[in-house]
C-alpha cells in the first residue's frame, strides 16, 4: 500500500503544483491516513498538549462563560451546544462539571460534537457517556437541528488549511502577490519542496486579501485562511434564524502580520511539514484581524481578540485556583504551575487569544467588553 505522502507525490506528478491548503486537506484529512482521522494526536505521549489537557480550569472557566450566554438568550428550554473539534472531550467534560451550577442550564443542553476522527469519538465516548446530556456527532454545523445554539472551539482554526501568497512586485500591489505551492523536487523525486506561481494571483483570491495589509516589500509572505469565511458563512446562516454566540479561543496575533508560520509538530518537536504527511499535526497562526472583519461584514457582533490569560482571570480562574489548592493542598504548587501556564503574557497567556462572535442583540459576554464592539474598530483597548 502506497503511504500518503507517495500518494500526494503521484498526484502533484499527474496534476500539477499543489496549493499549500490542498495539501494541508489531505495530510489532516484524508479518511485512511490522515493525521485527524486516524489518531490520538493529545496529551504527554502525542503530539502536542492543549489547554484542557493542562488543567481543568480551563474548560471549567468556560463553563461559566456559556452559561452567562445562555442566561443573555433568555434562559431558553433547548439549547444546541456544539463543539468544533472535541479532542478527547476532556474539554467538555470539565465545561459540563460547571454546568451542574445551573441546573436549568445543564438541562436545557444537547451537546453536539463535530469530528473527523473516529478515534477521538470513541475517546469522546468514553469521556461523555455519562455527563447527564444527550450527545450526538456530527460532521458540520448544518446538520444540527435549528434552535438557540452555543458554539466553542479551542485550538480548531489554527488547522484550517491556509494558503500562502509571497510578494513578488512591491509596485503592483496586490497584484504582485504569487501563490506557494507543494511539489515534486526535480532533483529528487521521493520528496517535496515550495515552489512560487510564475502568473500573479487572481483577482478574485485578491479578494481574499484582509483589507488591511502591513507595509510589505519584496519576498514577503502572507497566509490566509479561506476557512475562516467559511466558517463564518455557517455561523451566519446559522444565527440569522436561531439565537447564537460562538466562542474561539487559538494562537495568533491580534492584528494581521507577515510571515511564514506553516508548521508541524509530531512528538512535541516541530518538524518540516512536507517531510511527513499524515504523520505530524500541521498549523499556522490565526489572522484575528481578518477573522473580525470577515465576522462584521457578515453583520455578525464581534468581541475581542482578547489576550487569553486576561480573558481567563476576568472568568475568575484565579479564584478558581485558590478554591482548588484548598481543596487539595498537596497540589497546590503544581495549580500554581498550571494557572502560570494558562495565563502568564510569557507563557499562553499572550500568544493565545480569545475571540466571540454572535447575533444580534444579545448581551455583552463574559470576558470581553460589556457592549459589542463597533463595525468600524473592533479591537480590544
Amino acid at each position: 500500500m502506497k503511504t500518503l505522502k507517495q500518494r500526494i507525490l503521484t498526484h502533484i506528478k499527474d496534476n500539477g503544483p499543489m496549493s499549500i491548503a490542498g495539501y494541508m486537506g489531505w495530510a489532516l484529512l484524508d479518511p485512511t491516513q490522515g493525521y485527524y482521522p486516524t489518531r490520538d494526536p493529545f496529551g504527554v505521549d502525542g503530539d502536542f498538549i492543549t489547554a484542557p489537557e493542562i488543567s481543568q480550569m480551563f474548560g471549567e472557566v468556560l463553563g461559566l462563560w456559556l452559561i452567562h450566554a445562555w442566561r443573555s438568550m433568555g434562559s431558553p428550554d433547548t439549547v444546541h451546544l456544539v463543539e468544533y473539534g472535541p479532542g478527547r472531550g476532556v474539554m467538555m467534560a470539565d465545561i459540563l462539571r460547571t454546568a451542574n451550577l445551573d441546573k436549568d442550564f445543564k438541562n436545557a443542553i444537547q451537546l453536539n460534537l463535530i469530528e473527523t476522527s473516529s478515534a477521538l469519538e470513541a475517546k469522546q465516548a468514553e469521556q461523555l457517556g455519562n455527563s447527564g446530556v444527550p450527545v450526538q456527532w456530527v460532521s458540520k454545523l448544518e446538520d444540527i437541528p435549528q434552535g438557540p445554539t452555543l458554539i466553542i472551539g479551542n485550538e480548531f482554526l489554527d488547522c484550517l488549511p491556509i494558503r500562502q501568497f509571497i510578494m513578488k512586485d512591491r509596485f503592483k500591489g496586490n497584484g504582485g502577490w504569487h501563490e506557494r505551492y507543494v511539489e515534486v523536487d526535480p532533483n529528487n523525486p521521493d520528496a517535496l519542496i515550495y515552489s512560487i506561481a510564475p502568473s500573479p494571483i487572481s483577482a478574485i483570491d485578491q479578494a481574499l486579501l484582509p483589507s488591511i495589509l502591513p507595509d510589505f516589500k519584496d519576498g514577503d509572505l502572507i497566509e490566509v485562511s479561506p476557512g475562516l469565511a467559511q466558517l463564518v458563512d455557517a455561523l451566519q446562516n446559522r444565527f440569522a434564524n436561531n439565537m447564537g454566540a460562538a466562542l474561539f479561543i487559538d494562537y495568533g496575533p491580534r492584528e494581521t502580520e507577515l510571515g511564514d508560520t506553516f508548521q508541524a509538530l509530531k512528538k512535541h518537536t516541530k518538524t518540516s511539514p512536507l517531510d511527513e504527511p499524515g504523520h505530524a499535526d500541521l498549523t499556522a497562526r490565526v489572522d484575528f484581524a481578518h477573522l473580525r472583519e470577515i465576522a462584521l461584514a457578515a453583520e455578525l457582533d464581534v468581541y475581542g481578540a482578547c489576550p487569553q490569560g486576561q480573558f481567563l482571570s476576568r472568568l475568575g480562574i484565579e479564584v478558581r485556583a485558590v478554591a482548588l489548592s484548598r481543596n487539595t493542598p498537596n497540589a497546590k504548587e503544581k495549580i500554581a504551575r498550571q494557572l502560570h501556564r494558562l495565563t502568564h503574557e510569557d507563557e499562553m497567556g499572550n500568544l493565545f487569544k480569545a475571540i466571540a462572535l454572535q447575533s444580534k442583540g444579545l448581551a455583552g459576554p463574559l470576558g470581553f467588553k460589556a457592549t459589542p464592539l463597533g463595525f468600524k474598530d473592533t479591537r480590544e483597548t
